[in-house]
């Protein structure tokens, strides 16, 4: 209980001494709290590389369209010296306190983290699958008009292929006829879907990294198999690659520690990481083009891919695979339309041609708000055909 307030011999209602230290100290905390603050901001301003970035922003018109205000904002939340600790802290704070892995990660049992995009249902999800559905069907109509063949590969959720390990984490009902659903469309298209979910199997657990959203190495070879098995004939497949692992064990990339902020901090204080051996795979020949950007002509098949596609060394597992150099165009973080947006329209798309596109797009961003690389997609196939 507070002390209660003592009246002077003039009637002036006084704070006792007690209630009087206790707000100096109070004033003294947070004139550490402003003062670190400010010196946290005053020496992220000073790196040259923060200094490199202002140097942009620091004139008249930007100061008036908000660009500089902006610009000093994101150095305030993303380049402070001390920004990876106190995060690290928090993260450490939630996980060991609470169990919690903040707001994108959902932890389950046995050391299984989930991505809560997941797990989630989307507004207007119907409407959206259905648009993007219709995007890919003119796509697949554009590529047959020019004679290319057109596989497409939705890479299943792991909260759906591993669910014996959300130990009570619920998973949407939308969530769960996301992949049929999507499915379905593609076939009353007409557009050829290769069925990892099928190919998977009920060793799915096995397939993906426990701390890491995507496939792992196993996963990605399981993928490539089942890609192969799925071409169409013609193809040329004559091609020698070989696979190496890494002598020694080093953790696996683990994007879900990240996001908790712990992929720095001590085992004990987060959830075990994966480990594994890294693959690497390599053409005994010449003949393999490791991307379509290099200056080397696009070989017959191209893999447009988002960030499951860049890995655990699936583009290498399906060179393997299918004995044939593929152009990799895989783009991290490009989601369903972000690789398919550079690549057509690009100078590699309309001098050279390839015989086979394949797309692979994650499950879980399907019923996610059409973005700008869906929209530039639709404008390049409302243009008239170049070739």
């Amino acid at each position: 209980m507070a002390p209660d307030p003592q009246t002077s011999r003039d009637g002036v209602t006084v704070d006792p001494p007690a209630t009087r230290g206790a707000a100096r100290l109070l004033g003294l905390a947070m004139a550490v709290v402003l003062g670190f603050g400010f010196w946290q901001g005053i020496a992220a301003m000073g790196s040259p590389r923060v200094q490199q970035r202002l140097a942009a922003t620091l004139n008249l018109d930007a100061f008036l369209s908000g660009r500089t205000a902006a610009a000093v904002n994101h150095v305030m939340a993303h380049d402070l010296p001390l920004d990876g600790l106190l995060r690290a802290a928090g993260g450490v704070i939630r996980w060991v306190g609470f169990g919690s892995g903040g707001p994108a990660v959902a932890p389950g049992c046995g050391g299984w983290l989930y991505l809560t995009e997941e797990l989630r249902p989307w507004p207007d999800a119907d409407a959206i699958m259905a648009a993007r559905a219709a995007l890919l069907a003119r796509v697949a109509a554009r590529l047959a008009a020019e004679g290319i063949a057109l596989r497409i590969l939705i890479v299943p959720d792991k909260a759906r292929m591993v669910p014996d390990m959300r130990c009570g984490l619920r998973y949407a009902a939308q969530a769960e006829a996301r992949l049929p659903g999507f499915g379905a469309l593609a076939a009353r298209a007409g557009i050829a879907s290769i069925d990892l979910a099928a190919a998977f199997g009920g060793d799915a657990a096995a397939l993906y990294y426990r701390t890491d959203t995507h496939w792992n190495q196993a996963g990605a070879r399981r993928a490539a198999a089942a890609v192969a098995a799925a071409m169409p004939p013609g193809l040329a497949r004559d091609a020698e690659f070989r696979t190496e692992a890494a002598p020694g064990e080093t953790d696996a990339p683990g994007d879900l520690l990240r996001l908790m902020s712990l992929e720095k901090v001590p085992d004990g204080l987060r959830p075990r990481p994966d480990r594994e051996r890294v693959e690497t795979t390599a053409a005994l020949s010449d003949t393999a083009a490791d991307s379509i950007l290099d200056e080397a002509p696009v070989p017959e098949i191209v893999l447009l891919g988002s960030s499951f596609s860049v890995n655990a060394n699936f583009h290498g597992a399906l060179q393997q695979a299918l004995a044939a150099p593929v152009g990799n165009l895989a783009k991290a973080g490009g989601g369903f339309a972000g690789a398919a947006r550079e690549f057509f329209g690009s100078p590699a798309w309309t001098e050279t041609p390839p015989r086979l596109v394949i797309w692979e797009f994650p499950e879980r961003v399907l019923p996610q708000p059409l973005n700008a690389d869906d929209h530039a997609l639709a404008a390049w196939l409302d243009r008239p055909q170049a070739r």
